[in-house]
């Protein structure tokens, strides 16, 4: 492994403050050290990796050497939710909750996305500014509670709101991946809120009619109370924030690149005009596609893996012994020069039919057996409320002054302002 040199140790600093996010140095010490390097501190130190052949070794061909840390508090949070399992147990969730999840039942939720998005845009008066980022997280939390545990949140948003931001803000990185015990106050209340309204729908569920949802599955399978609630609250942090994430920036790149908005535009008119948008491929929104591909790309909402090593790992003859705290950086590899022609870029057209990628150069959802288990549903959601969105309003950008910020998710902040006006 190489050294790392004072100067590029100064430019690491100067990137990660003029971008006010760590990315910033994870960058430059990517850019000129390599695909594996360590960070330089005292009391942390952990081993970075990037590129198609590290992701392919963490996500399949030697997976099993990298686990969950039982000390973070996405394990406490989240418990023995599908997320932060490992072995047979993940294994275990994951099979109860894939039939929900899959391809073929999408369909049925075609009707629940577009008419939550028409209900949260009902809200929005013409040449309003509004922030996307905001109106995003109504849209997925509405969504996901819906489709997946048959409740109607409306009129709850206000009860979760602050909870919900609470356990995401409870688990995004912060001091406390460097100082373990590190004091946290001003969380439990809001944590055991969001429980206790969990612990609700799940009551409620056992005492009525069975529906057709992820939660009746989890209830048929036999699970008690805790572990369904670890695999709700899985599904509503991790499922809903990174919608949030991939709707927010898509509408932030629409916005700073004003022509490729205007064709996208063009080419949902000509697909579907004034028709709801649909889950089949009767419509070929392939530019709609390219876009939504290219906004993953370029923020990933999932943006790092953090995994403790169980066994020693080898990355191009660098070692990474066991014990030790691995990231593997998404991020990193999206924009990897090798792999991708000017990669800080939003170039959409890199997506065009056909054109393929190194395997594991493009990994927004992970990759292998522990592959996202939301992502055709996402994809899905992000591609019906898009063509929504656009075929009801115009959006403007009114402040391009937005960066990235490393939360649970990728988040664009301090958030997407955009002047909303209603198509004729």
């Amino acid at each position: 492994m190489q050294p790392l040199d004072p100067e590029t140790g100064r430019l690491a600093l100067v990137s990660m403050l003029r971008e006010r996010s760590p990315l910033g140095a994870l960058k430059i010490l990517y850019s000129r050290v390599g695909r594996f390097f360590q960070i330089p501190m005292p009391a942390f130190h952990p081993f970075v990796v990037g590129g198609p052949q590290s992701n392919r070794k963490v996500l399949v061909t030697e997976r099993d050497k990298v686990k969950w840390r039982n000390a973070d508090p996405v394990t406490d949070l989240l418990r023995h939710g599908v997320l932060v399992t490992d072995g047979e147990e993940h294994d275990h969730y994951r099979k109860l909750m894939e039939p929900p999840l899959h391809p073929s039942k999408l369909n049925n939720y075609v009707q629940s996305m577009l008419a939550h998005t028409d209900r949260v845009t009902s809200q929005w008066r013409d040449g309003q500014v509004v922030d996307i980022l905001v109106e995003s997280r109504k849209i997925a939390l509405l969504i996901i509670m819906d489709t997946l545990f048959s409740v109607d949140v409306w009129d709850d948003l206000p009860r979760i709101w602050t909870p919900i931001l609470k356990a995401i803000n409870y688990i995004s990185p912060g001091p406390w991946i460097i100082w373990r015990n590190i004091p946290r106050p001003g969380y439990k209340k809001y944590l055991k809120q969001l429980d206790d309204y969990l612990y609700e729908i799940i009551s409620n569920r056992r005492e009525d009619s069975p529906k057709p949802d992820l939660l009746q599955h989890l209830i048929d399978a036999g699970l008690d109370d805790n572990h369904i609630r670890d695999q709700m609250l899985t599904m509503l942090i991790a499922g809903h924030d990174t919608s949030t994430a991939l709707l927010a920036w898509t509408f932030y790149l629409l916005g700073s690149h004003p022509q490729i908005h205007d064709r996208l535009v063009h080419e949902l008119d000509e697909s579907v005009g004034e028709t709801p948008p649909s889950a089949s491929a009767g419509w070929q929104p392939h530019l709609l596609d390219e876009i939504i591909k290219e906004s993953l790309r370029l923020y990933p909402p999932i943006h790092i893996g953090n995994r403790m090593v169980a066994e020693d790992m080898e990355f191009d003859g660098n070692c990474v012994p066991a014990g030790e705290r691995l990231f593997y950086s998404i991020y990193l590899t999206h924009r990897d020069a090798e792999h991708w022609e000017n990669p800080h870029d939003f170039h959409p057209e890199r997506f065009e039919h056909g054109r393929k990628q190194p395997p594991y150069a493009y990994v927004p959802f992970g990759g292998g057996p522990r592959g996202c288990i939301g992502a055709a549903f996402g994809q899905a959601e992000a591609r019906l409320v898009i063509a929504r969105l656009l075929q009801t309003f115009t959006f403007e950008l009114v402040n391009k002054n937005v960066h990235a910020h490393m939360g649970a998710t990728l988040e664009p902040r301090p958030g997407v302002m955009m002047r909303v006006s209603k198509r004729k």
